[in-house]
């Protein structure tokens, strides 16, 4: 593959993870206040739960029969966990996945249930980063990182791939970010298929990621890839949105394709998954609410667009969380 993911290779990784990643709905969320149409790129809807599957299928079914013989490793707070387990059983490969020990337990147990082993560490996405190659190293593992690939990122595009063509007049694309998996081929997939005539030539996409969180937004404005620590990453609700810093390749993507990096607060972030509750049938996680907050709350920093899609990228809620948020809907609280 070429330094910067093609759309050829984009549109191929479509091809190679259809029968399991599944093409996911786009939904209107009607809503009276807002200036613009509003839609929701529903990645809840794969059979993880999470966008994930998508890059993670689509590195995975490229390696050889030897070393996936040999099993497949990775390290991730949760979704990314999931979409390994998922890909690797479906392929008859072992997962190894590395987790954080403050992981949802949602997450914990769902990628057990797929059949991999997880290995525990500390909350720092950098120490999970250094066990898994260490036990990549000492097994023969291949390592299918959370997002700082080609192959990865091309899977990842796939979901942008679909906004182009579900939507071609689409004005403004919202992605979460983190390590940048999402963003970086989202905005990948949508600026290339503009730039060949398959979607509004002058769509923009713009990140999304907590205030808590926002390492991202730091790297994009000072144009210099900067990490945060852990103990400042981990204070959002977002588990999703953890990572430290972004993944290099995916940084490079981010600052071809990517027009820029709105943060949002945790309020805005619950208020968001308030109004999904509220007025669809979709369960968000936290990490997948930002990009409704950034266009609900931070229009004026956003460009005017009239067709704005939000890419919700998983609905992997813990438990408690949701009844917490219905109970509090139920007894009208702020929507």
């Amino acid at each position: 593959m070429s330094t910067f993911v093609t759309l050829s290779e984009i549109q191929a990784a479509a091809v190679r993870i259809s029968g399991t990643a599944v093409e996911t709905p786009l939904i209107p969320l009607l809503l009276s206040t807002l200036p613009f149409e509003l839609y929701v790129k529903c990645e809840s809807a794969q059979p993880i739960g999470s966008f994930k599957l998508r890059g993670a299928y689509n590195m995975i079914a490229q390696l050889s029969p030897e070393a996936l013989a040999r099993g497949v490793i990775t390290y991730s707070s949760g979704n990314h966990a999931q979409g390994v387990a998922y890909a690797a059983r479906a392929l008859g490969a072992k997962a190894v996945i590395v987790m954080p020990d403050n992981a949802p337990q949602v997450k914990i147990d769902a990628t057990r249930a797929l059949g991999a082993e997880v290995v525990f560490v500390g909350p720092a996405s950098s120490a999970r980063k250094l066990k898994a190659e260490a036990l990549a190293a000492a097994h023969g593992y291949s390592m299918i990182p959370p997002y700082d690939h080609p192959y990865i990122i091309a899977g990842q595009a796939t979901c942008g791939l679909e906004i182009a063509q579900q939507l071609p007049d689409v004005d403004l694309v919202l992605s979460p970010v983190s390590g940048g998996g999402l963003l970086s081929g989202v905005a990948s997939a949508i600026k290339l298929s503009a730039e060949a005539g398959l979607c509004n030539a002058a769509v923009r996409v713009w990140g999304a990621e907590p205030a808590l969180a926002a390492d991202a937004k730091e790297s994009f404005d000072t144009r210099t890839l900067v990490e945060w620590p852990a103990a400042l990453t981990t204070r959002t609700i977002g588990d999703g949105l953890r990572t430290q810093s972004l993944g290099a390749l995916n940084f490079e993507h981010i600052l071809r394709f990517v027009d820029g990096i709105v943060t949002v607060s945790e309020e805005e972030i619950f208020s968001a998954m308030r109004t999904l509750l509220t007025h669809t049938d979709l369960v968000p996680e936290p990490s997948g609410a930002v990009t409704l907050a950034a266009a609900l709350f931070h229009a004026h920093e956003l460009p005017a667009a009239s067709k704005v899609v939000v890419v919700l990228s998983g609905g992997n809620i813990e438990p408690a969380l949701q009844a917490s948020l219905v109970a509090e809907l139920a007894a009208g609280g702020v929507q």
